[in-house]
């Protein structure tokens, strides 16, 4: 079963949080790439922040047995190349 469902079924305003953070990052990502310089990195910035978000989120599910510690270490392996890409970015 994935990974947000075991999390909507146990707690569905932490999936529903998780799922809005991780859309911010693509929606963000999508209306920066055509804004100009500093409203640029403003949106790249606010996409950090929702991975940043997103991490947090499926720590939580992880504290509170949603998710394995091993799923957390392959979606932080992920969420990793997100924020680096993003640092590149607002760089």
């Amino acid at each position: 079963m994935p990974f947000e469902t075991r999390i909507r079924q146990r707690n569905a305003s932490l999936a529903k949080q998780l799922s809005e953070a991780s859309e911010s990052i693509a929606l963000n990502l999508g209306e920066g790439r055509l804004r100009h310089a500093g409203d640029k990195r403003r949106h790249f910035e606010m996409a950090a922040g929702s991975a940043s978000e997103v991490t947090v989120a499926l720590r939580i599910a992880v504290a509170k047995r949603y998710l394995t510690a091993t799923e957390l270490t392959e979606l932080e392996a992920l969420l990793d190349r997100v924020r680096a890409m993003l640092f590149r970015l607002t760089r």
